[in-house]
């Protein structure tokens, strides 16, 4: 690979803003700030631009395989490219599930010949698949994904022996889905003769449903040391079950908020109806208000999308029969920055919860962080050029967003993945520059 040199950028990490250039050799971040000159060498004037670690999503749903009339690792990462997502981290719910070592295999054998960012995959737990799953290698793997309530495939697991089982040994992190079942069927039970609407979701994916199973979740870690990441928080009631005054690098136990919970709240409802129906269920306005104040205090460590495209024909069927699930991924870096223009958040604090935090909650190696050794996965912002979302602009197969029509004010300028320019502002490029993250323990 040639070297390549960012001229002039203002670069964000580990806490701090400084402007200088930085200097890329055969995928690897050479040298930080000051002036770097250099003969034969690409240059990049990021004059005026802030450059940023590339975003880390722990939570997507990619479709594939089975379900590729959705989604697939090849136009779901193009999307990830576009909007600053440099890596990802795949759930275990497709068809077949990834619940086998094989099954697991296929999705990184698929994402090796078509994924244009860095990938991981979780394997699947299920009621009776434990063998399977503790034969998942932890240098490899991401981790390994519980749930605990039913979403979108066949894979709950409530069985009290099994989730025993699995807490006390696995060795490696667990990450959650967490609603009760018990509690959703018996408001299905309540609700159905009631014609229920988007606006009534909330209601029957309740609060109690997500804090009783989180709180099981948590008792269980506790009582066997399970390292536990609880994923997509949606209540103000689950806030007191995380330790803000530990440090990362100490936590058992961790959490994560999605950008969707933070950016809609139940009044959206009216507007968006089922569009923005998802599990664990967008709530009301107060939970929200609540979610961002947990962010900012540390309560909750890591930012994700939860990615979950549905088909425009599949979500425009009534309330009851639609799935639930949005698609974000080229999204989450526009939503969070919206928040800092507004002064609502640091630029700093988002760099820390869309990548440092996620690197040291997984412990990725060598990504994460502007570090020289590090991989080159880096995102060029121009905060002063706003960008519309409209159907023309939108990558991810599906090809409807929530946010249509809505202009944010910043603008993803250029995205960096090992040290190649995958995405250019305009266009995305198939460079195979992903690569299989790594996990040190």
């Amino acid at each position: 690979m040639s070297r390549l040199i960012i001229k002039n950028a203002k670069i964000v990490n580990e806490g701090k803003t400084i402007e200088g250039d930085l200097s890329i050799q055969n995928g690897i971040i050479e040298q930080i700030g000051g002036i770097i000159e250099s003969a034969e060498t690409q240059e990049l004037n990021a004059e005026g631009q802030y450059l940023l670690p590339g975003v880390i999503d722990d939570q997507v749903h990619f479709r594939q395989p089975g379900l590729t009339h959705k989604a697939d690792i090849h136009t779901e990462s193009k999307a990830a490219a576009a909007g600053g997502v440099t890596s990802f981290m795949e759930m275990p719910n497709t068809k077949p599930t990834a619940t086998t070592q094989e099954k697991l295999q296929d999705k990184y054998d698929i994402a090796a010949d078509t994924s244009y960012t860095n990938y991981s995959f979780y394997m699947g737990a299920t009621n009776d698949n434990l063998e399977d799953v503790l034969k998942t290698d932890k240098s490899t793997v991401c981790g390994v994904k519980v749930f605990m309530g039913s979403s979108t495939g066949n894979m709950l697991v409530d069985e009290r022996a099994t989730l025993e089982g699995l807490f006390s040994k696995v060795d490696m992190l667990i990450a959650t889905h967490c609603e009760d079942e018990a509690t959703i069927r018996r408001n299905k039970e309540l609700w159905k003769d009631k014609s229920p609407q988007p606006k009534h979701h909330p209601i029957i994916r309740s609060v109690e449903g997500c804090y009783l199973s989180s709180s099981m979740a948590v008792e269980l870690a506790k009582q066997h040391n399970t390292r536990l990441h609880i994923l997509h928080i949606s209540t103000q009631d689950e806030i007191a079950l995380f330790d803000n005054t530990i440090p990362l690098a100490d936590k058992r136990i961790t959490s994560e908020v999605c950008v969707h919970h933070l950016y809609f709240n139940a009044e959206d409802y009216e507007r968006l109806g089922t569009k923005i129906q998802c599990n664990p269920a967008i709530k009301a306005k107060e939970h929200q208000e609540a979610l961002f104040q947990a962010l900012l205090d540390d309560h909750f460590d890591v930012i994700a999308t939860d990615h979950a495209p549905h088909t425009v024909e599949e979500k425009a069927k009534p309330y009851g029969q639609a799935p639930s699930g949005l698609p974000l991924i080229q999204h989450p870096l526009l939503i969070m920055l919206e928040y800092w223009k507004n002064g609502k958040i640091s630029l700093e604090k988002v760099v820390h919860k869309m990548s440092h935090a996620v690197a040291e909650c997984f412990h990725i190696e060598n990504r994460g962080y502007i570090r020289e050794g590090y991989a080159a996965d880096l995102v060029l912002v121009d905060a002063n050029k706003p960008y519309t979302v409209s159907k023309e602009n939108l990558l991810f197969k599906c090809g409807w967003s929530p946010l249509e029509g809505h202009t944010f004010p910043c603008t993803i300028d250029k995205t960096i993945i090992n040290g190649q320019i995958v995405f250019d502002g305009n266009e995305v490029h198939d460079l195979k520059a992903g690569e299989r993250l790594l996990f040190k323990h």
